[in-house]
This record gives C-alpha cells, structure tokens and sequence, in this order.
C-alpha cells in the first residue's frame, strides 16, 4: 500500500474547520463540526482535538491565522474542513502539507468573486467590524491562487447543486478525481451538514456508528 493510501485509511488525531468571507466561529457550521468533534471525542473515549478559529476578512491574514492554527495542531494527521473561502485555504493547507481535507461549497477562484465586490463595505455581524473591499483582496487572492491538485484522492466535496453564490460545476471541474456528494437543491450555506457529519468524518478515517447522533 502506498504511502498515499495510509495516509488516507489511518484516523486523524485532529480537525481544523475554516469558515468562509466574513463569516466566524460562531456561524452555524462551526459550531456544528465543534459540537460533532465532542460528541465523537467522548464515545471513542480518547482525545480529538478540533479548532475553529476566527478568521481575518484579509486574504493574506486569514491564509497566516489558518497556517498558524494547524501549527498548533500539528501538520501530520489533521483533518482539514473548509466552507467557501475556507474551502479555498483548506486546500491551499492539503496542497502543501499532505492532508486530508474536506470542503463544503468550496471557492475555487475566490479573486473573480471578489472583484465583484470591489469598493463595497461589509460588516460583520460577529465582530460588528466595517471593512471595505479594496484592489489588495484581489491582489492577495490572485497571489494564493493554486494551480491544479495533486492528489485528488484527498479530497472529498460536499456540494449543494443550488447554490447561489458558487457554481458548483466548477468545483467538480477543479477537483476532478476527487469524491463529491452533491445534496439536490442544497444552497451555499449547505445547512443540511448534519446529514453529511458520517461522511464527514469518515473521510478523516473515523468510523461513525449509526446509533451516534453527531448534531
């Protein structure tokens, strides 16, 4: 077996969840994945650590604040979760570090989706913070962008066909290989997660037994 494949079957000894732009710790599928780590933690009866850390509404801290989350998790064996923007870091983390990574209506060239917002204020609702979108996040997006994936076996993509905001043909078209479960009618926020945790976390190499509610 391959060193590829091992890495792959064994369980992950950690998880790192990356919300998506302007989003934070608090937002419903944070929180979700936190509690699920919990619950999953208690019923193995051994140590699962999980972060879901504040993210920067800028590109070039968020990729920083991200690569200094799984610092503190350790490279080796982490399993990466990301939504959106964070689907984007995830894979930037998986490309360079070697990791497993799930993503959940993942922005594939998130410069393109930001220039259309270019001069727009945002707030967020987590922080109460203003921040105006400025030629800087194309620029630092266009600088993260990666090129193509090396191993798509990696990769599992939680897609909703309806989103709203990404289309989701262009995911299976970057990740091609990779495995996508693709819910009918599911939209950006993809709220219907708690039916995908199994997968979820299966992908991470832990077996979920059917009588164990992760939500």
């Amino acid at each position: 077996m391959s060193s590829e494949s091992l890495s792959i079957a064994r369980p992950a000894r950690a998880l790192l969840y990356l919300h998506g732009f302007n989003s934070s710790s608090a937002s419903p599928k944070a929180r979700l994945v936190k509690a699920a780590c919990e619950t999953l933690a208690r019923h193995e009866g051994r140590p699962f650590a999980c972060l879901t850390p504040d993210l920067s509404y800028r590109p070039d801290l968020a990729w920083q604040q991200a690569e200094a989350a799984l610092e503190s998790l350790g490279h080796e064996d982490t399993l990466l979760v990301g939504s959106s923007m964070g689907g984007f870091l995830a894979t930037l983390l998986a490309e360079r570090y070697g990791l497993r990574a799930v993503l959940i209506n993942p922005a594939v060239r998130p410069a393109r989706f930001v220039a259309d917002y270019l001069g727009q204020t945002l707030l967020n609702d987590a922080s109460g913070e203003q921040f105006t979108i400025d030629n800087s996040y194309f620029d630092q997006l266009t600088a993260l962008q990666w090129e193509r994936i090396v191993h798509p076996s990696r990769y599992l993509l939680l897609l909703g066909s309806a989103d709203e905001t990404l289309d989701c043909r262009e995911a299976l078209r970057a990740y091609a290989g990779s495995r996508a479960l693709i819910h009918p009618g599911g939209d950006h926020s993809f709220g219907v997660l708690p039916e995908y945790l199994p997968a979820l976390f299966a992908h991470g190499g832990w077996h979920v037994p059917r009588s164990l509610v992760l939500s």
